[in-house]
């Protein structure tokens, strides 16, 4: 068995890599297979637009962890916020709300 050693990988990481097909790949993991070392990516793009939104089957040694993001800014969050909204992820968007309500409000108790 060929694990991914780099990280332990894990449902909704977010992950670069190279697909079955050669190209380019980054999305987040729905689920996976120890056994059969495959990780099925939902593709948020790729170097190949016929796959983009769809979930394809990857290597597990081909997928790298994308670091986990530091949002230090509006613009950052608001882009993220259109992210999980095209992504259908809930939890995320409420998250990245209510982080920008805060900052908003932050902002506006300095004046």
């Amino acid at each position: 068995m060929n694990l991914n050693i780099d990280t332990i990988l894990k449902t909704g990481d977010w992950v670069k890599g190279i697909s079955m097909g050669g190209e380019l790949v980054i999305g987040f993991i729905e689920s996976f297979t120890i056994q059969d070392e495959i990780v099925k990516v939902n593709v948020i793009t790729s170097d190949n637009e016929k796959t983009v939104g769809k979930t394809i089957n990857m290597l597990n040694k081909n997928v790298k962890k994308l670091p986990d993001s530091k949002v230090t800014n509006k613009e950052q969050i608001s882009f993220l916020i259109d992210l999980a909204l095209s992504t259908g992820d809930e939890d995320w968007f409420e998250e990245l709300s209510s982080q920008l309500k805060s900052m908003r409000q932050l902002v506006s108790g300095l004046k």
